[in-house]
């Protein structure tokens, strides 16, 4: 008797320790977001061969991701600033290594619109060719579902190439629901194509079902190279713009700051909204930066349709700010010129 209550016990201890264990180790069909860090940008960049060597910083904030087990969700449910997302929120589908792969499409396009964005504000010259759009992900009910594939390059639609992402969606957009069009793709180095319908996509506009961003290629006697391995995302392009245009043509704007920031660029030099903007100006304070730049864009119509609790980043941003209770000044800017001018007059 004695020993079949040892065995018992033996064998609900071995049961906690493996469910121990597998909270740890096991992944689940979730993710979360935690506040990152805010990276001084000249650990990544280097302009003209010449390092920055100004008083102050600018940093780029990041978001952490992980792939979640029971341990972390636990850890994020009584954890500020710390997110829970499922599997197709946050990839939208897709693989582990499919979605840093994509991550790492919005990085290249990030990088190259801050070199035509920063040598094109400091006045020199700088060309940039739309090579076509990467394909970061196709509909379940796409026509080119099985066609397209991730990393796939889309070169042309019904023969017409365009000169920005902007003008192919346009273009394909004024299509009718049912028409047929043809795309042309590069994969693997080959060149194709295939034809499918339009169709209605879930934002109610015309399409054929693909996520998409630019790809392109910069040329410029100014070299400029990053080394920005194991980070994604397009949200640092504001700050590796301000970085390359200070270098060029301002040497002091910073005045010894440490100015943080986060937002999108684009080839106009607008700022785009970014995800985890919480998390950037928790990252932003701990890192002691006097100073943070917020995309400064108004909510639209369809984001409070789909979610009436929707805020813009610079709304969340401040809210963020006063809950922490930093001494960090929250500027909101809408284009590059606007984080420039903030500087120059701010001194």
């Amino acid at each position: 008797m004695k020993k079949i209550k040892q065995y018992k016990w033996y064998l609900a201890l071995g049961i906690v320790v493996l469910i121990l264990i597998g909270s740890v180790t096991i992944p689940l069909p979730y993710y979360i977001e935690i506040p990152g860090t805010a990276e001084d940008v000249r650990q990544v960049l280097l302009v003209d061969n010449q390092t920055d060597q100004e008083d102050g910083a600018y940093e780029f904030t990041t978001v952490g991701v992980v792939h979640a087990t029971l341990s972390h969700l636990i850890y994020a449910w009584l954890t500020p600033f710390t997110d829970i997302h499922t599997a197709k929120e946050m990839t939208g589908g897709s693989s582990d290594l499919e979605y840093q792969r994509i991550n790492q499409f919005y990085m290249e396009t990030s990088q190259n619109m801050a070199k035509y964005q920063g040598l094109k504000t400091a006045g020199k010259d700088i060309q940039m060719d739309f090579l076509g759009v990467y394909v970061l992900n196709v509909a379940d009910n796409s026509t080119f579902k099985g066609i397209l594939n991730i990393a796939d390059t889309v070169t042309a639609i019904n023969d017409q190439t365009f000169e920005d992402t902007q003008a192919l969606i346009h273009y394909v957009g004024s299509q009718k629901i049912g028409d047929t069009v043809k795309v042309t793709y590069e994969e693997d180095g080959e060149t194709k194509s295939a034809e499918g319908k339009i169709i209605q996509l879930e934002n109610g506009k015309n399409g054929i079902g693909i996520s998409l961003v630019d790809k392109t290629e910069i040329k410029s006697d100014i070299p400029i190279t990053f080394a920005t391995e194991g980070i994604g995302g397009p949200s640092a392009g504001l700050m590796f713009s301000l970085s390359i245009y200070t270098q060029l043509a301002d040497p002091t704007l910073r005045n010894g700051r440490v100015v943080a920031g986060t937002g999108s660029i684009d080839r106009d030099g607008n700022v785009g909204e970014i995800g985890g903007i919480d998390k950037k100006v928790l990252a932003a304070d701990r890192s002691g930066a006097s100073i943070f730049f917020t995309p400064d864009n108004e909510v639209t119509e369809e984001e409070k349709k789909a979610d009436p609790d929707t805020k813009s980043n610079a709304q969340l941003a401040k809210e963020t700010a006063e809950k922490i209770g930093t001494k960090m000044k929250i500027v909101p800017v809408k284009t590059l010129q606007d984080a420039i001018d903030y500087l120059k007059n701010n001194p």
